[in-house]
């Protein structure tokens, strides 16, 4: 399903009012401060229930405003209802009374996750670089998000894990240790982290194969020597509770819980190396969105479309590189909102006999205009 109407109210700087969208592409342009990001991230609140720029719900709201409200209709290519529309989201948050309302098709939901199943969105901004740069916590991240789209359990055994993990971290962090309790915890952590292990070594399995398929069809010759590892945040050789009580002692000191699915991390090396300190910034760019395409064909594979957001790729990217990700997109049937301060060329990305279907956009003050 894609995006193709959005509604903001006190969001940021942009003018509230419907706009529609193309379910393939959209190119935004404008000058900085004109509100092209503040649309992304408007939509990625509907797919993520978050701001990928700031992590705290009062910056986006609008001087002056309680509260911001974020509307979408997504379409798919069977829909058949009067107005093409098979999904309305809606999310709005009260940042005085700190009271997020989430609804899906007029109905009230609790969960964040019954939003954001239906509207499959992946950021491609700056930041997003961090994947192969940041630590283990920016890679757990990029596999957890494949993992909740094909993994219907994920979300709910993810939060069922992180409450026993609580839970077990304050048993750690009493003075005076209670072993029963503990051995309690034991138990349905290392339940709950097998089940979150087999979703995300099976989807890992099928993004690898998904990116040594790609860089095979693209021929990029610095991937030979490349290895992509799943690391569950534990040595498997021994059961998770057998791995706890051996590190009873270090865990009690510490005053957390040191292994298990909390520390997984998805590794990835060049001839035995990290490629953070083997690769250059341009290779480690170029790895980043072969990594967000490979994710891209997973779902694809599922038939789930994913919406792209591409936050000013022109600063990130050469022209080469902007060519080749958007012919993949594009050859995927995403659908890719991209902005830039120039007004973008459609020849520049695309040759003239596979340029897709798209809408323009001016964005001047927070209004879209459509050329």
């Amino acid at each position: 399903m894609a995006l193709v109407k959005l509604q903001t109210e006190h969001f940021r700087n942009l003018v509230s009012g419907v706009v529609d969208f193309s379910p393939s592409f959209n190119l935004l342009y404008g000058a900085n401060g004109s509100g092209k990001t503040s649309v992304l991230e408007a939509i990625g609140y509907l797919g993520l229930g978050r701001s990928f720029r700031v992590s705290r719900h009062q910056a986006v709201v609008r001087h002056g405003e309680s509260r911001f409200t974020v509307f979408g209709g997504l379409d798919a290519a069977e829909a058949d209802g009067p107005d093409g529309i098979v999904h309305r989201l809606g999310l709005s948050r009260d940042v005085r009374d700190k009271e997020t309302t989430l609804r899906v098709d007029g109905e009230t939901v609790r969960s964040l996750s019954a939003l954001a199943k239906h509207l499959p969105v992946s950021v491609i901004d700056p930041g997003v670089f961090d994947i192969v740069a940041g630590g283990p916590g920016k890679r757990r991240q990029f596999l957890d998000w494949a993992v909740f789209h094909v993994e219907p359990s994920f979300a709910v055994t993810w939060q069922q894990c992180q409450r026993v993990t609580s839970q077990r971290n304050q048993t750690l962090r009493n003075g005076r240790l209670d072993e029963s309790l503990l051995r309690v915890w034991d138990r349905q952590y290392g339940a709950l982290s097998e089940r979150l292990t087999a979703f995300r070594s099976r989807t890992f399995e099928a993004f690898r194969s998904a990116f040594e398929s790609l860089v095979r069809e693209l021929d990029v010759p610095w991937t030979q020597g490349l290895q992509l590892e799943f690391y569950p945040g534990w040595d498997q050789n021994r059961p998770l509770e057998a791995v706890l009580m051996a590190h009873r002692d270090q865990e009690r000191k510490m005053g957390h819980t040191l292994y298990g699915p909390n520390r997984a991390d998805l590794r990835l090396k060049f001839q035995g190396r990290p490629v953070a300190e083997t690769f250059s910034r341009g290779q480690q760019k170029t790895l980043v969105i072969l990594m967000k395409i490979a994710q891209g064909m997973v779902l694809s594979q599922l038939g789930r479309q994913v919406t792209f957001l591409l936050d000013d790729i022109n600063a990130e990217l050469d022209t080469e590189h902007r060519a080749m990700l958007a012919e993949k997109l594009r050859a995927l049937g995403s659908q890719v909102f991209l902005t830039s301060i120039d007004r973008p060329e459609p020849a520049s990305l695309w040759r003239s006999d596979r340029v897709p279907e798209y809408r323009m956009f001016h964005v001047e003050h927070g209004k879209l205009t459509e050329d």
